[in-house]
């Protein structure tokens, strides 16, 4: 691709880096913000710099947050005994989406994946253990996508907290196999929240 512009050549070279935007959608893109208004094109960099610079995780639950403790922890309304565990911001998303989970949620941050050189250690799973292991947990909820590396992850964690006296279950299987949280529409998402299952069926029956 020929660039007339070193400038517009740089801008589009750092677009198509985002995940699903080719160097022809990141052209697009970029021609695009050369029409708007300049004080649009400074929004949006001001939008980014300030999230890139300011955005929090949560220190409960991990999740993206504005503050030290996002809101749905903060919210008193919430059932802090029970906790959904997610992959990453866009299934607790989906989830919320949903109306039908008052619970909190603790994201992990991704899956096990030896092939992607992902362990344990790189997620967030010690202070999960740690949270149920304080005696103020009465269930595990595992929201994780139904692929290989979910259910690894799943059954990980399960040898991890399987000892502590409390309930450990898994969104049903309304989601079909091999499909991730944030594609699924919501009401079969929130009957798979209401409809779950103990977590050791889940895994004795494959």
């Amino acid at each position: 691709m020929e660039f007339s512009s070193r400038l517009l050549e740089k801008a589009v070279n750092e677009m198509a880096q985002l995940p699903g935007i080719g160097k022809r959608t990141a052209l697009r893109l970029v021609l695009h913000l050369l029409k708007q208004p300049k004080e649009h094109t400074g929004f949006l960099a001001q939008a980014l710099t300030t999230m890139r610079e300011e955005v929090k995780f949560c220190m409960s639950c991990h999740n993206i947050s504005d503050d030290a403790i996002c809101e749905i922890c903060a919210n008193a309304k919430r059932d802090k005994q029970i906790i959904c565990v997610v992959e990453d911001i866009r299934d607790v998303m989906a989830i919320e989406n949903t109306g039908q989970f008052r619970g909190i949620y603790h994201v992990l941050g991704g899956k096990i994946s030896p092939i992607d050189g992902v362990g344990p250690s790189q997620l967030n799973i010690v202070t999960l253990v740690e949270k149920v292991k304080s005696g103020n947990v009465s269930e595990i909820i595992f929201a994780l996508s139904s692929t290989m590396e979910g259910d690894t992850t799943n059954f990980y964690i399960y040898k991890q907290i399987q000892d502590c006296e409390i309930i450990t279950s898994t969104i049903a299987r309304g989601i079909s196999v091999g499909d991730e949280l944030e594609y699924a529409d919501e009401v079969t998402l929130g009957r798979s929240i209401l409809q779950r299952v103990p977590f050791e069926k889940s895994f004795k029956n494959n």
